[in-house]
């Protein structure tokens, strides 16, 4: 049996999944997943400033690179390993905004613990 190939398309312009964690959900609506069109971080980044005016001064500094504590990742992938803002994320993707968790203290209890 043979299948003419030419009827089946390819979905256009699959969007990127972007996750937005707790801490971040106040600036976009409570969304805590976003669909933005495929490109490189930054991109993402200026997609949701747009639709989000504001975002962009949470996750960047005022020279336009990432705040220390944000960690961003293209599928389980760390940007800051790869091309950082210039990392592209493709159709399907999924990037994940984490921000960094620090914690601990030097200072010792009333029991010296």
């Amino acid at each position: 049996m043979e299948v003419d190939l030419t009827t089946f398309t390819r979905e256009e312009n699959v969007p990127v999944a972007v996750r937005i964690p707790t801490v971040f959900r106040k600036f976009t609506s409570g969304e805590s997943q976003v669909q933005v069109d495929p490109g490189t971080i930054g991109d993402l980044i200026g997609q949701l400033d747009n639709r989000y005016p504001g975002f962009k001064r949470q996750v960047l500094t005022d020279d336009g690179s990432l705040h220390r504590f944000v960690n961003v990742y293209v599928n389980d992938e760390d940007i800051r390993y790869i091309e950082r803002l210039d990392t592209r994320a493709t159709e399907g993707d999924t990037v994940s905004l984490l921000p960094s968790v620090a914690g601990g203290s030097d200072r010792l209890d009333d029991r010296g613990h």
